[in-house]
C-alpha cells in the first residue's frame, strides 16, 4: 500500500534558514505517511505546484500568532516571520480547498483557529493569571500538566477520554475557537488544549505529541489514515 504524502510546515531562524524538529518527520513516518517538508516560497504558484500533490497537512509549532490576537505579544515571544505566515496561509487554504485532513500542533492549532476567525490570548500568565505553560517561564525546566479530554470527541477516540498528562510549551492560548471548531480538551487551569472539526478532518493540539510518543502517536496515525481515505 502506498504511503500518503503529508506536507509538513517549518519555521525560519534568525539567519533566514528553514528549520524543523526532526521528530515531526519521524512521527509521520512511524504513522505510515511519507513526510514532505514544504518549501517556504515567495511565489504562491510555485508552492501550489507542491501542495496539489500532498494528501494531508501538518502545521508544526512556531513563534507568536498575531492574527486574532487579544493584547500584545510579550517580549519573550517573537512574532512569526512574514514568509512563514504567508506560506502557512497558502498551505492551509489549499488544504481547505481540497478538504484534506490537517493536524495543527501548538502554534499550528492556534493558527488554524485564527485562520477560521478565532481569537488568541497573547500571554495567558499576564492576562488570565495562569501558571507557566512554557519552559521559557520556568528557567528552561520542562512543563507538564493534566488535560481533560472531552468524551465523545475525535480526540477521545484517538487518545482516550478523561485526564491525560501532556507536555507544554506555549505562552499564548486559544480564547474563542474559529468557525466550525469545538474544544476537545482543556488543561487543569481551564486553558484550551485541543480543538477539532465535527468530522475530525481538522484536529489541533496545544501540546507536542511528536515529543511524547506512546499513545499520542495515534494523533499522527489519524492524520495519515484520513489522508489515505
Amino acid at each position: 500500500m502506498s504511503r500518503p504524502l503529508i506536507g509538513i510546515t517549518s519555521s525560519l531562524n534568525a539567519a533566514g534558514e528553514q528549520v524543523l524538529d526532526r521528530r515531526y518527520v519521524e512521527a509521520v513516518e512511524r504513522a505510515g505517511g511519507a513526510p514532505l517538508i514544504l518549501p517556504m516560497t515567495v511565489d504562491q504558484v510555485a508552492l501550489a505546484a507542491v501542495l496539489e500533490r500532498i494528501d494531508g497537512l501538518l502545521i508544526t509549532g512556531g513563534p507568536g500568532i498575531e492574527r486574532g490576537l487579544i493584547g500584545a505579544l510579550p517580549e519573550d515571544l517573537p512574532p512569526t516571520a512574514g514568509h512563514r505566515v504567508q506560506a502557512d496561509q497558502w498551505s492551509f487554504a489549499a488544504a481547505q480547498g481540497r478538504e484534506l485532513p490537517v493536524l495543527g500542533i501548538c502554534y499550528g492549532m492556534q493558527f488554524i483557529s485564527a485562520e477560521l476567525g478565532g481569537t488568541i490570548w497573547a500571554d495567558v500568565e499576564a492576562q488570565l493569571g495562569a501558571e507557566p505553560h512554557s519552559p521559557k517561564r520556568t528557567g528552561k525546566q520542562p512543563v507538564e500538566h493534566d488535560i481533560e479530554v472531552v468524551s465523545g470527541t475525535v480526540l477521545a477516540r484517538i487518545g482516550g477520554a478523561g485526564l491525560v498528562r501532556v507536555n507544554s510549551s506555549h505562552i499564548q492560548a486559544v480564547d474563542r475557537p474559529g468557525a466550525g471548531l469545538a474544544i476537545s480538551a482543556r488543561s487543569d487551569d481551564g486553558l484550551v488544549e485541543a480543538v477539532e472539526s465535527e468530522d475530525g478532518r481538522l484536529v489541533g493540539v496545544q501540546f507536542h505529541p511528536e515529543a511524547m510518543g506512546g499513545a499520542w502517536g495515534h494523533v499522527f496515525e489519524h492524520l495519515v489514515r484520513r489522508a489515505r481515505d
